[in-house]
């Protein structure tokens, strides 16, 4: 029986530890487990909340079909891809990446595959407000965030 990695999109935040003993406890053969939380920044205090939406299907579904690529790439135990989406304000997490393996180096590359995937081509809308009360800009993906995910083009 091949593994499948975890996927959620939620409105709620998670918990790192709970996530992380799912992926290790009573499973023989994990030595290292990479994490990866990412924040929503306050922007220089310019920004109140970030306003994240998506298509509920299809977000899902891209974010499981990358994750699993990372599981055939690597030689993985456990993944875990947890995404919000809604209203976050600054300081409140956003997404959370764990990867699992017998050895550090396929869980940290795992990892950094999945993060660069998930912050340039996730399918999700990104909308800034301002703690000035005004609405902000769309958010698009940065051309770093671009390079970064082509790096792992095979």
């Amino acid at each position: 029986m091949s593994l499948k990695p975890t996927v959620r999109i939620q409105p709620d935040d998670f918990d790192l530890a709970a996530e992380v003993a799912a992926l290790t406890n009573g499973r023989p053969g994990v030595g290292a487990v990479v994490t990866f939380t990412g924040l929503c920044r306050d922007e220089g205090g310019i920004l109140a909340a970030l306003e994240l939406e998506h298509y509920p299907g299809m977000a899902k579904a891209e974010i499981a079909r990358i994750a699993n690529e990372a599981m055939n790439r690597w030689p993985l135990t456990g993944l875990t891809a947890i995404h919000r989406y809604g209203r976050i304000k600054p300081g409140e997490n956003i997404v959370l990446v764990v990867a699992a393996s017998t050895h550090r180096q396929a869980a940290f590359e795992a990892a950094s595959f999945l993060m660069d995937y998930l912050k340039s081509r996730a399918p999700f809308w990104k909308k800034e407000h301002n703690a000035d009360g005004s609405q902000g800009d769309w958010v698009e993906a940065k051309d770093s965030d671009e390079d970064a995910a082509r790096r792992w083009a095979k």
